[in-house]
């Protein structure tokens, strides 16, 4: 049994969040529609809000090169729902087999489920979906972005991604890092940064949740 279920239909709410209708919205101090792209062929466009089933949820789209995708990831604190609209998507759970899909086929991703996908077609695949509830992720995933293109090949730049993983690490994991990096090698990269300035000036970003306790998200 795997916590990716396919699904065939995407119905991804029923309206604009409260005291949102005809008015731009914005998360994380950022104005919706905001695209975010990075080097690796990556494109990702947090579109709008809605109110879904179990409260607020990111409406999204993406465009993935041939290859790309993103890694092995986890959201403690969110679902994820992704359908192919153009292209063939690779998704993977952790620890079990690779698996496909097709225009009109999805799959959902709960929350605390390592995962990972990919464009595993020979065009651009397009995909669209949403993250519930949103939380940080526009915030988190635009920093992300960033220091993926402000990196030296394919590792990140080091201040900006150990600062956004060690902030947010009730909220998202990279479970393929070692323990070592996630404990004492981004803490002391992020130590470093601050006495070099390097986050001088920036946006503090969303406060991260507290750790989940017995099923339920708090916000610090």
């Amino acid at each position: 049994m795997t916590d990716a279920t396919p699904h065939s239909t995407l119905n991804p709410g029923h309206g604009n969040a409260p005291g949102m209708e005809g008015n731009a919205q914005s998360l994380n101090g950022f104005t919706l529609p905001h695209t975010i792209r990075n080097k690796k062929g990556e494109e990702l466009t947090f579109v709008r809000l809605e109110v879904g089933p179990n409260g607020d949820r990111l409406i999204v789209e993406n465009r993935v090169a041939p290859g790309a995708g993103p890694i092995m990831h986890t959201h403690w604190q969110q679902d994820e729902h992704l359908e192919v609209a153009e292209g063939q998507i690779g998704y993977q759970v952790l620890g079990q087999a690779e698996r496909f899909a097709g225009p009109g086929e999805g799959i959902s991703f709960k929350a605390g489920t390592p995962h990972r996908f990919w464009n595993a077609g020979s065009e651009t695949l397009i995909c669209r979906g949403y993250i519930e509830p949103p939380h940080s992720i526009v915030y988190f995933l635009d920093g992300i972005y960033r220091a993926l293109d402000a990196g030296d090949g394919e590792r990140p730049e080091p201040f900006q991604s150990s600062r956004l993983m060690l902030r947010y690490r009730s909220e998202y994991d990279m479970p393929e890092l070692p323990a070592f990096v996630k404990r004492i090698i981004m803490p002391l990269t992020v130590a470093v940064g601050h006495l070099m300035g390097k986050y001088r000036g920036l946006p503090k970003g969303p406060a991260p949740l507290a750790p989940l306790q017995h099923g339920k998200a708090h916000a610090q």
